[in-house]
């Protein structure tokens, strides 16, 4: 190099890309059913971009009843587990995810059910 910089110059470019994931529906619409029956639903979680294995942790809405009690209707269960894991080919795998709804008292909702990576994503 001979202390001259200048006949050695690096440039380096790049893209972040940030893990996500997708819904296969993007929405969910459970059927109305009598009461303390069980409706369900299965859907596919479609992680993108993850570098290394991350575990899905999820938040369920609790429910206000007309009489001020609270309760969480919903149940989730990942079949074949929850955590995302990097295929051979750099690909993440897709999850299956079963969403239910049971509620002995008469009750109807519009809300958000969380997903949430280790990196509160």
């Amino acid at each position: 190099l001979n202390d001259n910089p200048a006949h050695y110059k690096i440039t380096l470019s790049g893209t972040v890309k940030s893990p996500k994931i997708n819904f296969d529906p993007p929405f969910l619409m459970l059927m109305p059913v009598p009461l303390d029956v069980k409706t369900e639903t299965a859907i596919n979680i479609i992680p993108q971009d993850y570098l290394r294995q991350s575990r899905i942790q999820v938040e369920l809405p609790e429910l206000e009843l007309e009489d001020g009690d609270r309760i969480c209707p919903f149940s989730i269960q990942f079949p074949e587990g929850q955590d995302i894991v990097l295929s051979s080919d750099g690909t993440n795998m897709e999850l299956n995810c079963c969403i239910s709804f049971r509620s002995s008292r008469p009750v109807s909702s519009l809300g958000n059910i969380f997903f949430i990576d280790e990196e509160e994503n």
